[in-house]
């Protein structure tokens, strides 16, 4: 008999937990942990830039807003259903990351951080600038009589909850599959050394390329996925916030970890979410435990289990 192996069992054993949650927490935390699976497919996307290629983003709520705006005009302004509207803000995040990603790599290091960080402001500018249609900085609400799917009204908790699973198991199952790829192989020899890999034949510029595709169509999903299951899209989504969050997240959960995006989400908005039932400085429990962690567990929590206790954790 063929035994899976211990990473399959891993992914599949991360689902089922996420399946079980549902029924064993209470509506309060099942709400949370919609929220959760859709921002984590967010550091997913994030992960494979910056954890698995080593290109450190300073841009990606360009490419969160882009499918967060995709979906909520077409639905708004268009008068789109739901499934060709989230195709909508795939498309939009594809073009906008198409279109960053052919002038931003022709950077590298510090240089590619500022210029995807100045291409994002810009974003962020724009959608003021065309507040006619994005509401600006208020944003607009997507109607509850328009969210739904096959008859099914995604604004119910328990429809809600299935929706977000079934995009972050969508999500997290390509991102596993993927990294055991030679093209997911490639872009950890790329980030260890993409001289070497360019001189063994690698052609370097276009796996790059297509890893930041692959990276913004997620973050994308991941905003499109938002707007939809909780109705609101809005300019505070484009701040420089929403693309320093995806990387704490990453650094908090371990980059390079297929698991470490989740861990590091869930763990991040739960250590503001209690922190904030007892103090109102929940911000300097939240500096504090993030410099403790970076500090004792350099590489994140995933990442320091993998390299203290079990070395197979992929």
């Amino acid at each position: 008999m063929i035994r899976p192996s211990r990473d399959v069992s891993l992914h599949a054993g991360v689902l089922a937990a996420l399946l079980l949650l549902f029924f064993v927490t209470s509506a309060y935390h099942n709400g949370n942990l919609a929220r959760i699976m859709v921002l984590a497919v967010f550091a997913m996307g994030y992960n494979f830039l910056f954890g698995y290629t080593g290109l450190l983003s300073l841009g990606h709520a360009l490419f969160f807003s882009a499918g967060m705006y995709g979906l909520g005009i077409s639905m708004n302004h268009l008068d789109m259903t739901v499934l060709p509207a989230f195709g909508m803000g795939i498309l939009a995040s594809l073009a906008v990351t198409g279109a960053i990603g052919f002038l931003a790599l022709r950077t590298s290091g510090v240089a590619f951080m500022i210029v995807t960080l100045m291409f994002a402001q810009a974003g962020y500018l724009t959608i003021l600038l065309f507040g006619k249609y994005t509401r600006g900085d208020e944003g607009f609400v997507i109607q509850q009589a328009e969210r739904t799917l096959f008859g099914i009204d995604l604004t119910d908790p328990t429809n809600r909850y299935f929706a977000a699973f079934a995009l972050f198991a969508v999500s997290y199952l390509f991102i596993a599959w993927a990294v055991r790829t030679s093209f997911g192989r490639c872009l950890v020899a790329i980030r260890e050394n993409e001289a070497r890999a360019r001189m063994l034949g690698y052609d370097t510029a276009r796996h790059k390329y297509l890893a930041l595709l692959a990276s913004g169509v997620l973050s994308g999903a991941s905003g499109a996925g938002y707007a939809l299951l909780f109705g609101y899209a809005g300019a505070t989504f484009a701040s420089v916030q929403y693309s320093i969050l995806p990387l704490l997240w990453v650094l908090l959960g371990g980059a390079g970890t297929t698991i470490g995006p989740l861990v590091g989400t869930a763990f991040a908005f739960y250590l503001v979410d209690v922190s904030s039932e007892f103090t109102s400085a929940y911000l300097l429990v939240v500096g504090a435990t993030i410099v403790f962690l970076t500090l004792f567990f350099p590489q994140g929590l995933s990442g320091e289990l993998r390299r203290r206790l079990a070395p197979w954790l992929p």
